[in-house]
């Protein structure tokens, strides 16, 4: 099982990715979060890893999950960032 959770510094190399946090929580919320920037926020949260999982590899598990899948996890993780723990 992989584990996502948000620390400070997996944010912040979220951001340097994808802008702000707040704008992709709006996009989210708005229906307009594409699959790509889906992948990047989990794999930058994304817990100790196996060493052999690549991103594209990521990326394409979570597209063999499928968005019902997806979605919970998005919205949880959503939750913790504005959130906070």
């Amino acid at each position: 099982m992989l584990v996502v959770r948000p620390s400070f510094a997996a944010l912040v190399a979220a951001e340097g990715e994808l802008g702000p946090l707040f704008a992709l929580v709006e996009r989210a919320a708005d229906g307009r979060l594409a699959i790509g920037e889906m992948v990047a926020l989990f794999w930058h949260c994304l817990r100790d890893p196996p060493p052999a999982l690549d991103r594209d590899a990521f990326g394409d598990a979570v597209v063999a999950g499928g968005l019902a899948t997806a979605t919970p996890v998005l919205k949880t993780l959503l939750g913790q960032i504005l959130a906070g723990r």
